[in-house]
């Protein structure tokens, strides 16, 4: 009777480890989706979740059917991986953690300090000038935040002094010179008219003819 209460107990509390195991994990791919700008409650709904998680990490909503395919599925797994780590700005010694520490990594990308920026990171997309099928240009997450601090402040120090130094001295060089050249002429006089011819002396008066004897 001991052993089965015994037994009974620990099947009890690796029931509840389980579903608190199992709560965390929930809670921090909510936080992921919403990090990624979709919405949390994807997760929790099967084969959904999945496609979502595509869409996030760039690559096409049909590899969904991929995931039905053994051996395939682990494949396409570990690209998926490898595309959310970097999507979030890591490579792959995190994607490997995501792989084969799935639990611990998934709560430090939730719950740490990583940021959404693009499917795969887009950086690499955008250097490559090609891009995951399926994808707009426009970059998907948290619309970019305005740049935050301190207002600028005005410049401070002793106001501007004037230009010190000599008066400005006159311009020196030689006089100036005239012009130089022949002398200006100056125009031919014009011809003076002839003096007016003087007038004839008026006639003398005839003398009368003398008286006869």
């Amino acid at each position: 009777m001991a052993a089965i209460l015994a037994s009974s107990g620990a099947s009890v509390i690796l029931v509840l480890v389980y579903i608190a195991v199992l709560v965390v994990y929930v809670v921090a791919a909510w936080t992921i989706f919403t990090k990624a700008g979709k919405p949390g409650w994807a997760c929790l709904i099967p084969f959904y979740n999945y496609y979502v998680l595509l869409k996030i990490v760039g690559r096409p909503g049909w590899w969904l059917i991929l995931y039905f395919i053994p051996i395939v599925n682990f494949v396409i797994f570990i690209i998926v991986m490898l595309d959310l780590s970097k999507s979030f700005g890591h490579g792959t010694p995190y994607a490997l953690g995501l792989i084969f520490l799935g639990f611990i990594f998934a709560l430090m990308l939730a719950f740490g300090p990583s940021r959404y920026l693009g499917p795969a990171a887009q950086a690499e997309t955008a250097g490559s000038g090609g891009g995951y099928p399926g994808q707009g240009s426009h970059a998907q997450g948290y619309p970019a935040q305005p740049a935050q601090g301190y207002p600028a402040q005005p410049a401070q120090g002793y106001p501007a002094q004037p230009a010190q130094g000599y008066p400005a001295q006159p311009a020196q060089g030689y006089p100036a010179q005239p012009a130089q050249g022949y002398p200006a002429q100056a125009p031919p006089a014009q011809p003076q008219q002839p003096p007016a011819q003087p007038q004839q002396p008026p006639a003398q008066p005839q003398q009368p003819p003398p008286a006869t004897q």
